[in-house]
């Protein structure tokens, strides 16, 4: 019988966030599903998620539930998924329940979904704009990102009023704000400094008269 999936300890994995646990949860399963020679590991978590536990609340309910021990999780697996899912797919969920991480299982998913994308030259760029982008401004910020970032984005769109015109762009920690809210705030903060360095200029020269 194929041994479990190999995870970091338990020590390892105290949750400093759904996303940085999922993400490793994710990485874990993708390398080792390639070193062993497994095809298709992705698609299987993805349809697992999207289809099986979307389609059966009251199964995702009993498994992410604090009241169903993990004992109880694990003979789950065993009688319920495994005989419809590879023996690799049922060994990593026996792996997510033996370290209370099951409730991440939609998280995991999507973390998987973005090492693909990663891995095939693409990557998610958040884009804040004021209003919606027009199918030009669509294309040519996908044309400059690619240029100057160096692979193909995938534009993850959305409108804050606030922002009154111009792009905040993130990609992954970093940001990008070139929109007018946030110029006008810079432009009003150079003004004040420019006064209050005039004002006390002038303190300076009253203070210190020439000839004294």
């Amino acid at each position: 019988m194929t041994e479990p999936l190999k995870t970091r300890p338990d020590h390892v994995l105290e949750d400093p966030g759904a996303k940085a646990v999922s993400g490793m949860y994710a990485r874990s399963y993708l390398s080792a599903a390639k070193d062993a020679g497994i095809d298709g590991a992705a698609e299987e978590l993805m349809s697992f998620a999207d289809d099986f536990l979307a389609s059966n609340p009251d199964f995702r309910g009993v498994f992410v539930s604090d009241a169903l021990g993990r004992d109880d999780k694990l003979e789950l697996v065993d009688r319920a998924l495994a005989p419809a899912c590879s023996e690799f797919f049922a060994n990593f969920l026996k792996v997510l329940v033996r370290h209370g991480r099951e409730s991440l299982i939609e998280h995991i998913r999507a973390e998987v979904a973005v090492v693909e994308e990663e891995n095939s030259g693409q990557r998610r760029v958040q884009i804040r704009s004021a209003k919606p982008l027009s199918d030009a401004s669509r294309q040519k910020t996908v044309e400059q990102l690619k240029s100057k970032l160096g692979f193909d984005p995938i534009l993850m769109e959305s409108v804050d009023e606030s922002l009154i015109g111009g792009l905040v762009i993130q990609v992954g920690d970093t940001v990008y704000d070139s929109s007018l809210r946030t110029r006008i705030k810079t432009l009003a903060g150079r003004l004040t400094e420019r006064t209050l360095n005039e004002i006390q200029s002038g303190r300076d020269r009253f203070s210190h008269p020439e000839g004294d």
